[in-house]
């Protein structure tokens, strides 16, 4: 049975925070704005869009943040064009909106996939970044850092070994897109690394439907697809190269205790690549979604240190 169509109209929560098409960089960008006061700019995460960031919309903008959460190239409302979902892409594209949002710079929050154009913004785009927060990622020079963790004995090297096979199984063309459309993937991979009690079936419900709207999950799934391939890839390793040298603004590394994508190691190993001031923070009881499954302990630790800023 094919699944139901889904509008972009899905994606377009209403809520106290208000809805723009934002031109930039050769494409249309969704985002869900509120608040005024300096700009931080919300990144989501794999398989998901911008309302993950939505209790952090209204802390922050109640904090004197201009609050804005975009839909990445290829998810929600944003622009779903053929080609584009590599990572120098993908800071360009925020670079670019930040500009279009009227502001010189901004601080940038990246989750997961995301995390990697927090990373790579203030080596290819610095005038555009004030500071960035990663949340649930490793810096992307660190993969194979990372893999060793995931694989190194234990019952959450375990999950983390199935986190890698899922990765790997990516790489299979039309299939992937398939179980996250028809089937039950989104629900799947969003249990398979978020602590127990979470997500709850309104969530389930929420993302699969925006999986739904058309071209996403391939555009999705390309994101994943090019970082598999940037090691053997011209410009992953043009890529590779500019981010050597790490950067020089504030970073502030986020990890779920129970977040089986990444571990403890890989984000105190990043603090070779921080040349500023660098903070990593652990969010107890919470896995790879701590947005959403921890919102005011994310919240709180997002806040802490914009405000040091």
């Amino acid at each position: 049975m094919a699944a139901p169509a889904t509008d972009v109209s899905a994606v377009l929560v209403e809520g106290p925070w208000r809805h723009r098409l934002v031109a930039a960089h050769g494409a249309r960008f969704h985002v869900a704005e509120l608040g005024d006061g300096p700009l931080v700019l919300l990144l989501h995460d794999f398989p998901q869009f911008w309302w993950a960031w939505r209790a952090q919309l209204v802390a922050l903008a109640s904090a004197g943040y201009r609050a804005v959460a975009m839909d990445l190239r290829g998810y929600g409302a944003s622009d779903k064009p053929p080609r584009g979902y590599d990572t120098a892409t993908s800071a360009a594209d925020v670079a670019a909106l930040v500009r279009a949002l009227g502001e010189r710079d901004a601080f940038v929050v990246g989750h997961g996939v995301s995390g990697r154009t927090a990373w790579a913004l203030p080596s290819l785009h610095p005038q555009q970044v004030r500071g960035i927060a990663v949340v649930g990622a490793a810096h992307p020079l660190l993969s194979r850092h990372v893999l060793r963790e995931r694989l190194r004995g234990g019952g959450a090297a375990a999950v983390g070994a199935r986190t890698t096979a899922v990765a790997l199984a990516r790489q299979l063309p039309v299939l992937p897109e398939h179980r996250l459309v028809h089937g039950d993937g989104v629900e799947r991979f969003l249990r398979a690394a978020s602590a127990p009690g979470w997500p709850r079936p309104e969530d389930v419900e929420r993302y699969t439907e925006a999986i739904r709207v058309p071209f996403v999950a391939h555009s999705a799934l390309e994101y994943h697809r090019w970082i598999a391939r940037s090691a053997v890839r011209a410009d992953g390793r043009r890529l590779a190269a500019a981010l050597r040298g790490g950067v020089e603004v504030p970073v502030l590394q986020v990890r779920g205790e129970l977040d089986p994508t990444v571990g403890a190691g890989a984000l105190d190993a990043a603090a070779r690549y921080a040349h500023g001031p660098h903070r990593v923070v652990q969010v107890p009881g919470a896995g790879h979604y701590a947005p959403e499954e921890a919102p005011d302990r994310l919240t709180a630790a997002l806040a802490g240190w914009l405000a040091r800023f």
